[in-house]
């Protein structure tokens, strides 16, 4: 299981990377939250370094070999939520196991890009076939029908965009890929027309509030639209240089309560009004070359299980940061996706570091 690796193939780049961003994110929770989450979350990247450096040691090919028990696994834990889940706000997408609490939506991402990087290493020369894409689409239903039930519509379409992605370099054929596009494009369009009718049943209802909030954010100012109105103001607050970490301003984000939890979803908003454009522009790069390391990582795969598992990495990064910037600055509606790194939350750090110690044991074992 663990091999001898040369120190000149390990990618201290990336763990550089990945560190930096971590860092910002954990001088912007100590900003926006109090000193314990602050502390919970240098806690979180501690234990992110040492399960990513103790991962990166192990082969990955043998690891995969456990590919079913992993999925199984990751069903397991997201019935538990439907069973005995911890609800907040009126979600229910946190469980408890031996007193340690975590969201097994997060760790649903790994361990699907887990599993369908060795189920489509297994099938690669059938991946042209509509029978093969078939059953990759039923293997998926499950842990996504899960997810949406907690309910966690903005997870669900970071796994779908995850999928999407493991399928493309698995090998789909593009004439599917079209196809799909030129039925998802239109398909969307109707579904969001029907979702703004006042008495749609197809998603929840304050769902659709976030949805309607984004198209007319000035009849929803005081209500739903609140938090993304205020964001979008602290961000251009911030100017050029931020106003300064830990501002004294009561008209501040975080000192005039005008952002529920900004440690977490809102995060960007701080890092905009505190570090100003410089800030938020770092954070942007960061997020760029971590996402850019990844892809040349997977380029240079032994196989296609690395692809899958280095490309995937890269897109969770890529996607969910440019979802969580674009909710942030209005872009987008509301959807309550973290900042990769960045966010406070301990399952989405450590199952991300966990992701990127897959990301440097493909790299030790590129081909030459």
């Amino acid at each position: 299981m663990l091999r001898q690796y040369h120190i000149k193939d390990f990618d201290f780049k990336l763990v550089l990377l990945v560190s930096a961003l971590t860092v910002i994110g954990i001088f912007a929770i100590g900003s926006a939250a109090t000193e314990s989450l602050q502390t919970k979350q240098i806690a979180g990247f501690v234990l992110g370094l040492f399960l990513m450096l103790v991962i990166s040691l192990f082969d990955y090919s043998v690891l995969l070999k456990l590919y079913w028990l992993i999925y199984l696994l990751n069903i397991a834990l997201l019935v538990l939520v439907k069973l005995i889940g911890v609800e907040v706000n009126g979600a229910k997408r946190w469980v408890v196991i031996m007193g340690i609490q975590f969201q097994p939506s997060e760790t649903a991402k790994i361990m699907l890009l887990l599993f369908f990087a060795q189920f489509i290493l297994k099938h690669k020369d059938e991946m042209h076939s509509i029978k093969m894409i078939g059953t990759c689409v039923l293997l998926f239903m499950p842990p996504i029908i899960l997810i949406y039930m907690q309910p966690d519509m903005s997870t669900s379409i970071m796994v779908g965009l995850l999928f999407c992605v493991i399928l493309l370099i698995g090998g789909i054929s593009w004439k599917y890929v079209i196809g799909a596009i030129a039925v998802a494009v239109p398909a969307f369009v109707i579904l969001l027309m029907l979702v703004l009718q006042p008495d749609q049943q197809i998603i929840n209802d304050f769902q659709q509030q976030r949805i309607l909030a984004w198209i007319y954010p000035e009849e929803y100012a005081k209500t739903t639209a609140y938090q993304q109105t205020n964001s979008i103001i602290a961000i251009g607050s911030g100017m050029l240089y931020g106003k300064g970490y830990k501002t004294n301003e009561i008209s501040s984000v975080k000192n005039g309560n005008f952002i529920s939890e900004p440690e977490t979803d809102f995060i960007y908003a701080v890092i905009g009004e505190e570090f100003g454009f410089v800030g938020g522009c770092t954070v942007i790069v960061l997020l760029i070359l971590i996402s850019f390391e990844c892809i040349m990582v997977a380029r240079r795969a032994k196989d296609l299980a690395g692809t899958i598992i280095a490309a995937g990495v890269a897109a969770l990064v890529g996607f969910q940061g440019i979802i969580n910037i674009s909710v942030a600055t209005g872009v987008i509606p509301n959807t309550g996706i973290p900042l990769p790194f960045v966010s406070y939350g301990l399952t989405s750090l450590v199952s991300l570091y966990i992701g990127v110690g897959f990301v440097l044991n493909v790299r030790l074992q590129c081909k030459k």
